[in-house]
């Protein structure tokens, strides 16, 4: 929840530094024109592409726009390199954690309507999750010693604000981290969200909630709040009230066949360890659609949604969410009282 007007969105950037939009379709305009340099834009291309001849990056999709004017768009590299499939503009990635603000605006859109409130307690909607102890651990950290009562029970904005203590199990190595799902699009693809959320239930928190920062699973958990408050799944509330408004016509939980021709392949082998990856078909829907991981998109659709987000919530005369609810989304929530030290790390 905190400053995401601008989207790093994998291998697909996509900038946003204007003010408001006009047209579903930027207009393009010379960099100059909007106070921009075409030779310091012209570094991007050289870094991608040195990236690309050197196997650590198969392709990339960069759009930059300012002053309602794109004015850097431009393809690189190869959508599937093994089979020498050249990197379309609309190549469609995996966005991993930018599904994160995603599931925030449903979860706003919904606070607007009186559905949900930010700060009542998780448990109020998956009931499950309503009475959460966390752990002690021994002084070397690594050990679980006992269990305590939580002091009060995460909250909705603690999901928000990765205040939870639903932390990642991959984000350390002690005996709880190693119990816990260890990440967002994987533990999908294998739990439903009951079974996910009963994971959870039986594990305590890692931290008194609203106490430390610790990137993990709140926005898988606020995707279920979501489909609980809604009663729709996830990515059918997002395409209805998010998706389609905006015009972000290739962004989904799942790909049609059609898209999947589109789709951006990572490199077979993981460029920094070597090890086999495998591309996972997006045409096969995940057990249940995570909020923290598991969306697909392209450069020009995150592009519309974080316009949106500098236009404190509308687009091309298209609201989504209103001006506060973006406001309150892209304030500052970590107060002197959350321990931020992970965020150094």
């Amino acid at each position: 929840m905190r400053h995401i007007p601008s989207l790093l969105v994998l291998t697909a950037l996509c900038i946003t530094l204007s003010a408001t939009v006009t047209a579903q379709s930027l207009p393009g305009a010379a960099p100059e024109a909007v106070g921009m340099s075409s030779s310091r834009l012209a570094r991007i291309a050289a870094v991608l592409k040195e990236d690309i001849d050197e196997g650590r990056l198969p392709g990339a999709v960069v759009a930059i726009a300012r002053k309602d004017k794109l004015v850097y768009f431009e393809a690189f590299g190869f959508l599937d390199k093994p089979a020498g499939v050249p990197m379309p503009k609309d190549g469609i990635f995996r966005i991993a954690s930018m599904t994160k603000p995603l599931a925030t605006v449903g979860a706003l859109m919904l606070y607007e309507e009186n559905k949900l409130l930010v700060n009542d307690p998780v448990g109020k909607y998956l009931p499950p999750l309503g009475r959460m102890s966390v752990a002690v651990m021994d002084p070397s950290g690594k050990t679980v010693t006992r269990t305590e009562p939580a002091r009060r029970q995460p909250t909705l904005q603690d999901l928000m604000r990765h205040t939870s203590g639903f932390s990642y199990g991959n984000r350390g190595n002690n005996e709880l981290h190693k119990k816990y799902p260890q990440g967002s699009a994987d533990t999908a693809d294998i739990m439903t969200g009951p079974q996910f959320i009963g994971a959870l239930n039986a594990l305590p928190l890692h931290y008194q909630p609203g106490t430390t920062w610790q990137y993990g699973l709140g926005f898988d958990v606020l995707g279920l709040v979501v489909e609980a408050t809604a009663r729709q799944p996830l990515g059918a509330f997002l395409s209805e009230r998010l998706f389609r408004p905006l015009g972000m016509a290739d962004t989904a939980f799942v790909l049609s066949a059609e898209q999947a021709k589109r789709f951006a392949k990572a490199l077979p082998p993981d460029p920094d360890t070597g090890a086999a990856q495998v591309n996972r078909d997006p045409t096969v829907a995940y057990k249940f659609e995570c909020g923290g991981a598991c969306a697909f998109s392209t450069a020009t659709d995150c592009l519309r949604f974080a316009q949106m987000l500098l236009n404190r919530g509308q687009l091309a005369g298209t609201r989504v969410p209103g001006p506060k609810a973006v406001d309150y989304m892209t304030a500052d929530q970590l107060g002197p009282e959350v321990n931020v030290a992970a965020l150094r790390d």
